[in-house]
């Protein structure tokens, strides 16, 4: 039977009825609760908002917004009704937006609404469709375009069939070797690592994931955000880092997901120690190499050892260090298990012996 591949991959093992975000913050109080269901009846709502809208299955939905939980359920409403995904980096200038929308043909444009004023005219140029989202019950805040009129359309939506090689997402990267590039995942090239990083990293309904890195970016929405939908797990989302949400958190909390410097000013706070983090089982850190050194200090105050690992826009995850086994400081680890991976010389395109610097070159569903 044909299906919608990527959120029926994700969404198979839920329980509507359970716990899927609870957002803490400083500056918004109380405390919001999303179960799995509002995930279905909202993403629903958008969906039906999107094809209300006139987006047909394979055009580009861009988005340029603050982390909220309100954008994911955003991603997950292209996901369902075929479209594909776009985010975008919260600091990139209007100019630099200008490039993205005309060079991925975007149909609309989604942006924050204090943005609105100065990203008008750049959708414009585009002929792109601007609208806003902002976020639910936010006091300094209004709902934006996005949710207030989603508010008017049905839960219910028959989600769209996509195969395996039908385009999820659009990824720009960091532009390296000039211009930032699109780069094209596919929905089995994101389902197929999030099921591969849950089963190596043991992710299972019981986990509770502190959330803490942007969602503009493949560690912390196709990594981390896919591995808890897959897995039913439940998040702490906080809207950005913050040294103080994450200590009072981390307690209630079994595995986090996050860049160096997140560790390093853990360190930095004498809070920060093994009985803080006695329920934890896991510490994940990637986008950026960790140092032997921050490894080192880690495991002496906490007990734990950092597992990193390795990916890219392109593909996501590559490798990773191992669960049980030795995590080596300095490294990330070996080939996934679904994943070949070899280092060859640039100029002959030969293997080249270990210990020998070369060219990474990657195959996998990924």
């Amino acid at each position: 039977m044909m299906s919608n591949h990527l959120y029926d991959g994700l969404m198979n093992a839920v329980q509507l009825d359970r716990l899927f975000a609870e957002i803490p913050s400083k500056n918004r109080p109380p405390t919001r609760y999303y179960t799995y269901g509002h995930v279905e009846e909202v993403s629903g709502r958008l969906a039906n908002l999107l094809v209300h809208w006139g987006v047909e299955v394979g055009e580009r939905v861009a988005v340029q917004v603050p982390k909220s939980i309100e954008a994911i359920m955003l991603y997950l409403a292209c996901v369902r009704m075929g479209a594909i995904f776009l985010p975008l980096n919260t600091a990139y200038t209007p100019n630099e937006v200008d490039y993205f929308l005309s060079d991925s043909e975007v149909k609309i444009f989604i942006c924050a609404p204090n943005d609105q004023d100065k990203l008008t005219g750049v959708a414009v140029k585009n002929s792109t469709r601007l609208e806003t989202l902002g976020v639910y019950s936010n006091p300094d805040d209004f709902a934006g375009s996005v949710l207030a009129q989603a508010d008017s359309q049905p839960t219910k939506f028959n989600n769209v069939t996509r195969n395996a090689t039908d385009l999820a997402a659009i990824l720009y990267t960091s532009g390296t070797t000039g211009r930032s590039k699109g780069a094209m995942l596919t929905h089995e090239n994101l389902l197929s690592n999030s099921i591969t990083l849950a089963k190596i990293w043991r992710f299972t309904k019981d986990d509770v994931l502190l959330h803490a890195l942007p969602i503009y970016h493949t560690h912390g929405l196709f990594v981390a955000i896919n591995v808890t939908l897959l897995s039913g797990a439940s998040m702490i989302f906080l809207s950005e880092f913050n040294t103080d949400l994450l200590i009072k958190n981390l307690p209630r909390s079994s595995a986090m997901m996050g860049v160096p410097t997140f560790y390093t000013r853990l360190l930095d706070d004498q809070r920060f120690n093994a009985d803080l983090v006695s329920k934890m089982r896991l510490f994940i850190s990637g986008s950026a190499p960790l140092l032997a050194e921050t490894h080192v200090q880690f495991e002496q105050r906490t007990g734990h050892r950092v597992l990193e690992r390795y990916g890219m826009t392109e593909t996501n995850m590559n490798t990773s260090n191992p669960y049980d086994g030795e995590r080596r400081a300095g490294t990330v680890g070996q080939p996934l298990p679904d994943v070949e991976l070899r280092i060859c010389d640039p100029e002959t395109g030969h293997k080249v012996v270990a210990g020998e610097i070369g060219v990474l070159e990657i195959k996998g569903p990924n």
